[in-house]
């Protein structure tokens, strides 16, 4: 029989110490649109921080005076947020921020490499986050390395879905694909064991690709989440018409494979996608999967659409015991991300499960 894991990745309905996120500054992720944004993300804050404390890096002194101003406007107290001077490329600490999982001496941060997507060339901020977010909450961290020990994986938080009990959900277009850039040579097998090392990872769904329109290369955060160990929210597309109905068919289908030998059954509860959400011609990765879980409420992205309220009512029976909160997301996708992708969850710290 193999030893238990010496870590475990907790699911993101555990219970939390605090969220992390960034206050906007990079303007051109925002064309024409950046004005909105700070007050998208002091909405955020005003939610969550009635639930749990919130952390949040800005760039520079004069990016912190401006999220004071915009979160005391909001109604915010501040004594229950940190801000922290911390340089930033962008804001999607999702992404470029660590993981946190519950190790042999509480809370431990594992921190992967990052590289802008292999999209932009101003990352290097950005690739420094993790360990600025570890030294701040003053819990130990290590460096995640590829199996042969040689060089950081690169790997994002959006990519990567648990259960809490040692089931992890990944896409094959982001990390097995032929456009994907991250490890080049790393199989299937060599993220598993990867997996395995540092979050206590036991089995893995390989899903096929993300939504159309996510520039990450296909991040399981906007198509498939658990919502508890045994049930997991897809966003579905019925239009054979639309170009995410044989992506998401396709995830269905390799769901349902999974659910024959999944311990104790796996529901799949599925969630219509919006109405296309475009800018210029490009279609934006609106999907209400990117809603984030926090202590006693979850956040969800709405776009002024009819299929809101279905996605509002189906996330609230999922989660009977939290408070269901919509935040109005058009204006913030257009920074090809939305509330998953802006926040990190520090989980609690305490000793992982015997």
């Amino acid at each position: 029989m193999s030893p238990p894991p010496s870590r475990r990745w907790p699911a993101e309905w555990e219970t939390h110490d605090a969220t992390w996120l960034g206050w906007p500054h990079h303007r051109s992720d925002w064309p024409r649109k950046f004005e909105t944004i700070p007050w998208v993300f002091a909405e955020i804050v005003r939610v969550l921080h009635r639930y749990e404390r919130v952390e949040i890096l800005c760039d520079s002194e004069e990016v912190r005076s401006d999220a004071v101003d915009c979160l005391v406007a909001h109604g915010v107290d501040l004594s229950l947020c940190r801000l922290h001077v911390v340089p930033t490329d962008r804001v999607w600490l999702r992404d470029s921020g660590p993981t946190g999982v519950h190790g042999l001496r509480g809370l431990e941060w594992i921190r992967w490499a990052f590289n802008g997507w292999a999209k932009y060339d101003n990352f290097q901020k950005d690739e420094l986050v993790s360990q600025a977010i570890a030294e701040l909450s003053d819990h130990s961290s290590l460096s995640a390395l590829r199996p042969d020990n040689t060089v950081r994986m690169v790997l994002e938080g959006g990519g990567i879905e648990t259960d809490g009990a040692g089931t992890m959900l990944v896409t094959e277009e982001w990390l097995l694909s032929d456009v994907q850039v991250r490890n080049p040579g790393l199989s299937a097998a060599g993220y598993e064991r990867a997996f395995a090392d540092y979050l206590g990872i036991t089995h893995t769904i390989w899903l096929g690709e993300g939504a159309v329109g996510d520039d990450t290369h296909g991040h399981v955060d906007g198509v498939a989440r658990f919502v508890d160990p045994n049930t997991v929210v897809l966003s579905y597309e019925p239009d054979p018409a639309d170009d995410n109905h044989r992506r998401t068919s396709d995830n269905l289908n390799r769901l349902r494979l999974a659910a024959l030998n999944f311990r104790g059954g796996l529901n799949v509860v599925t969630v219509p996608f919006p109405q296309p959400v475009t800018m210029e011609g490009e279609r934006l990765p609106a999907s209400y999967a990117n809603f984030y879980v926090a202590n006693g409420v979850v956040l969800v992205p709405t776009f002024n659409d009819v299929n809101d309220r279905t996605a509002l009512t189906t996330l609230a029976d999922l989660f009977p015991g939290r408070d269901v909160v919509g935040i109005h997301a058009v204006d913030l996708v257009l920074g090809l991300g939305s509330i998953h992708c802006l926040t990190q969850q520090q989980p609690t710290a305490m000793n992982p499960k015997g």
